[in-house]
């Protein structure tokens, strides 16, 4: 018996859906992406000029009380503890802006009325951010009513 032989034909693979799929996500992404758009700012920044050099005021005011009643400001000892010079200093190095913080340490035993009168004078020349500095105990401890 005879057999009749075929030639074996290839097996083929048709790319067109494949071609399809492809172009969608090509034209997805491109759809996609052109709404993202990265925003620039331009900012014209100033240049030095080295023709006077100015004066830095303090970032912050610092009114130190001892024990005895000695007022410092920003470390520079005052010669009486008279209100009229404490706001002379406080004008002098603050250069008139009181909107400067001005934080007011003092002695555990210092007299109240020093840092009153400290408090009073900074208020009546405009100064609004006033804080009171605390120290605590070396040793940890905390004072306690007996």
């Amino acid at each position: 018996m005879r057999l009749n032989l075929r030639p074996r034909t290839q097996p083929e693979v048709n790319l067109t859906s494949l071609i399809d799929v492809v172009l969608l996500l090509l034209i997805f992404f491109m759809v996609s992406t052109s709404f993202v758009k990265q925003s620039q700012i331009t900012i014209n920044l100033p240049e030095a000029d080295n023709s006077a050099p100015v004066e830095e005021t303090p970032g912050q005011i610092d009114i130190m009380i001892s024990e005895t009643g000695i007022y410092m400001v920003n470390g520079q000892e005052l010669i009486n503890s008279r209100p009229e010079t404490i706001r002379n200093a406080l004008q002098k190095v603050s250069n008139g802006d009181h909107s400067l913080p001005l934080s007011i340490s003092a002695d555990a035993n210092a007299r109240h009325q020093d840092v009153v009168t400290a408090m009073g004078v900074a208020g009546r020349l405009g100064f609004a951010r006033i804080s009171i500095a605390t120290v605590n105990e070396p040793d940890g401890e905390q004072p306690g009513f007996d």
